[in-house]
């Protein structure tokens, strides 16, 4: 009978152990924003336009993850302002293309994580850089700073991709001109810029840190 019962709390105990594993834990919610001709011909148009790159899909070959924050304090208005094809109202923007910006992914205030594009999906989330960059948005703002469940999971899905693909740039959207010296650099107007702040260097000198076994190459000095 003994043995029998420390057996069952020898069950119990493994179980608790798995569930409260981050590996158990890890999951990737699927919320799809629209994905249809109109949006694969701008990608293309991007793509061969704006990078250079003459392609018969709109697909990447992921080199570079680039966190961002949203600004906007929920997902399903997020999720409305990604899933139309074409962009409207941001006239900093439409002058050099009007496909729609978007992300692979989004990560709410707890830290769940959604996919709104597969991994190698194009998404126009980060000039010069999106041909090779698979995009992380967060909910949060100059005035939301990220969370700690935000931060982990970040972690988890960059570790992820990082299994997947020969990533070897972690960077904030803030520092996305850092490139414009590097040959990773892909913008056909020299003067097409704008100005980001996020996710600012606490968050990313913090994620790095958590990401330091994965030896990322640096961000380049301007």
């Amino acid at each position: 009978m003994r043995t029998r019962q420390a057996r069952i709390l020898s069950f119990f105990a493994l179980l608790l152990a798995f569930s409260c594993s981050p590996k158990a834990t890890f999951r990737i919610i699927d919320k799809p924003i629209t994905w249809n001709e109109e949006r694969e011909q701008l990608s293309l148009q991007y793509l061969k336009e704006r990078h250079g790159l003459d392609k018969t899909s709109a697909s990447i070959e992921p080199q570079m993850v680039v966190v961002h924050w949203t600004a906007i304090d929920n997902i399903e208005v997020t999720f409305d302002v990604f899933n139309p094809t074409t962009l409207g109202g941001r006239a900093d923007l439409t002058g050099a293309s009007n496909l729609n910006v978007s992300s692979q992914f989004l990560i709410d205030r707890d830290g769940t994580i959604f996919r709104f594009l597969p991994d190698t999906t194009f998404a126009r989330h980060v000039i010069g850089l999106n041909y090779l960059a698979i995009g992380i948005e967060n909910i949060g703002s100059d005035n939301m700073p990220l969370t700690k469940a935000q931060l982990k999971s970040n972690e988890l899905l960059i570790r992820y991709l990082k299994r997947k693909y020969p990533i070897d740039y972690v960077i904030g959207h803030h520092e996305y001109q850092n490139f414009q010296s590097t040959d990773l650099w892909k913008e056909a107007d020299p003067n097409y810029r704008t100005v980001k702040s996020d996710p600012g260097d606490k968050f990313m000198n913090q994620l790095r840190k958590k990401l330091s076994d994965l030896n990322l190459k640096p961000v380049p000095k301007l």
